[in-house]
């Protein structure tokens, strides 16, 4: 390997190191590439008129409709968890699981909130009731983690995006101009079951390690939690505060999975529906019964009666489902205003756009900054070079897949999942996807392990959220200890997909009938 080849492989390692140093993402993918590609055009190995086509690149993902439901996705999670919902539904799980062996690590799991607010809410109940320090917290990071997972999640819509270039570029270098589109609904069902199967390996787990050590995960009295004994407030609590947000789950994830609405459409009203959750959260109770029954109204009205008003003919009855469907959407759309100056009013909606527009801002910087080091780093035949690399290990195409997902466990000791995702998966993808592996199979293992990011030190997201908010009696090496039996998980699950590949593309099939790459 001559020295033009070796620039792309340096320019890769240069970038991560300096992420790793801690550079700003997006300013370190293109302060970086710039001078690899000046310094490459003065010996010869870099054509400078490939940045010319920078602006075209940023520009074709600036206008992918996909990329909307970034924020809008975001902008659904920020708000069920400012405006409580999480809270609550967390504080009802706990209340009704407490008096199992395990059942405040079982409830945490179910709930899969975020870190932060289970580390707030959970952790000092866990720890005052006689949890082991490592099993609290290691719990309490990993369930935190399953968002990323389980859809409707921004990882498998950022990953969906990247597969998706990846496999129309390889089927193209294999002559097959018109692929099958790889979309982001495939992702978001091949990773449903797996993901809840990560959540039964964690929970058996948890169950475990209470069999094994009763005093480490006991039972917690269900009057000490909730004050009663009595198991019918808990259940009648449980439900008021899981149906409203499975009802929004199911319904921006069903509306993706069934055709109805695409993602951003999806997203659109799941952050829509939250915000009308979380109104109606800090409300006056005396409107949410209109409301309800006007939404529920709405569901039947649409599953039994065409509402379509541009028809020749239409019925008596269905003229009667018009106007009751009329009805009922001024009643939506009156709950909706209410809950928004409830939210506005309260500094909610305020926090949660000022926290969704960073987020955002950061993901699209990145996103620009890696359409650079990925143009400079194709200009400088390191593509070409990873894959010579990988077509050559032994073992084909199952020893070029465990040797890159190897790397991206390793490098996410160091790099978080945009970074990896931007980085490193526009680079090997492609690459993989022409040794003939299922693009959907192959972004599943990629999420499962992007996963394990959060959880490794020194620089895993959710071990830093829980330092910040964990008591100071718990200590940093509990919660590294915690964390080391859920990524073992996390890594038999990779294995459990490896082995058994139809995990991921059954439901695909199922519901779309037919899966990109077969």
């Amino acid at each position: 390997m001559g020295l033009y080849e070796t620039l792309g492989l340096l320019l890769f390692a240069t970038v991560c190191l300096t992420l790793m140093a801690g550079f700003p993402v997006a300013f370190t993918l293109g302060g970086v590439s710039l001078p690899f590609a000046i310094g490459g055009s003065f010996i010869g190995a870099f054509d400078l008129s490939f940045l010319g086509f920078v602006s075209n690149r940023i520009f074709g993902v600036m206008t992918n409709e996909v990329l909307i439901a970034v924020p809008l996705f975001v902008f659904m999670g920020v708000m069920l968890e400012r405006s409580k919902v999480a809270e609550e539904l967390l504080e009802a799980m706990g209340a009704a699981f407490s008096s199992l062996p395990g059942g405040l690590g079982i409830a945490v799991c179910i709930v899969g909130a975020t870190v932060v607010t289970m580390g707030l809410l959970s952790l000092p109940t866990m720890l005052n009731r006689g949890y082991d320090p490592k099993l609290a917290t290691g719990a309490i990071c990993a369930s935190g983690t399953l968002g990323q997972i389980i859809p409707p999640s921004i990882v498998l819509l950022v990953l969906g995006d990247q597969i998706s270039n990846a496999y129309q570029d390889a089927q193209r270098q294999l002559g097959n101009f018109a692929p099958d589109p790889v979309s982001v609904g495939d992702l978001f069902a091949g990773a449903l079951i797996p993901g809840l199967m990560l959540v039964g390996l964690y929970i058996a787990y948890i169950m475990f390690r209470a069999i094994m050590n009763p005093a480490g995960a006991p039972p917690v009295p269900r009057k000490a939690i909730t004050g009663s004994g009595d198991s019918g407030p808990v259940i009648g609590r449980m439900l008021k505060a899981l149906v409203a947000p499975v009802v929004l789950i199911v319904a921006v994830l069903g509306s993706i999975l069934a055709g109805v609405a695409t993602p951003t459409g999806a997203a659109a009203v799941g952050a829509v529906g939250a915000a009308f959750l979380g109104g109606l959260r800090i409300s006056d109770k005396s409107g949410r019964p209109i409301y309800v029954a006007a939404a529920c109204l709405i569901l039947v009205l649409t599953g039994f009666v065409d509402l379509r008003l541009g028809r020749d003919e239409v019925s008596s009855g269905e003229q009667i489902g018009i106007i009751l469907a009329a009805i009922a959407c001024v009643g939506i759309i009156w709950g909706l205003g209410t809950a928004l100056l409830r939210i506005t009013s309260d500094g909610t909606l305020g926090e949660v756009s000022q926290q969704t527009a960073k987020i955002s801002a950061m993901v699209f910087g990145i996103v620009i900054g890696a359409q650079l080091f990925s143009l400079v780093f194709r200009g400088l035949h390191g593509d070409d070079v990873v894959h010579e690399f990988l077509k050559d290990l032994p073992g084909g195409a199952a020893g070029a897949m465990f040797f890159v997902m190897l790397i991206m466990f390793v490098i996410g000791f160091f790099l978080d999942f945009i970074e990896i995702t931007f980085v490193v998966v526009p680079i090997v993808a492609p690459i993989l996807l022409l040794m003939d592996l299922n693009p959907v199979w192959l972004g599943i293992m990629i999420a499962v392990n992007l996963q394990t990011s959060f959880l490794t030190p020194p620089f895993g997201f959710a071990l830093c959220n829980l330092r910040g908010v964990a008591p100071a009696s718990v200590l940093t090496r509990d919660i590294y200890r915690g964390i080391i039996p859920f990524v073992g998980l996390q890594l038999i699950m990779l294995g459990i997909l490896a082995a058994f590949p139809e995990l991921t593309l059954w439901l695909p099939r199922l519901i779309y009938g037919t899966v990109a790459g077969g």
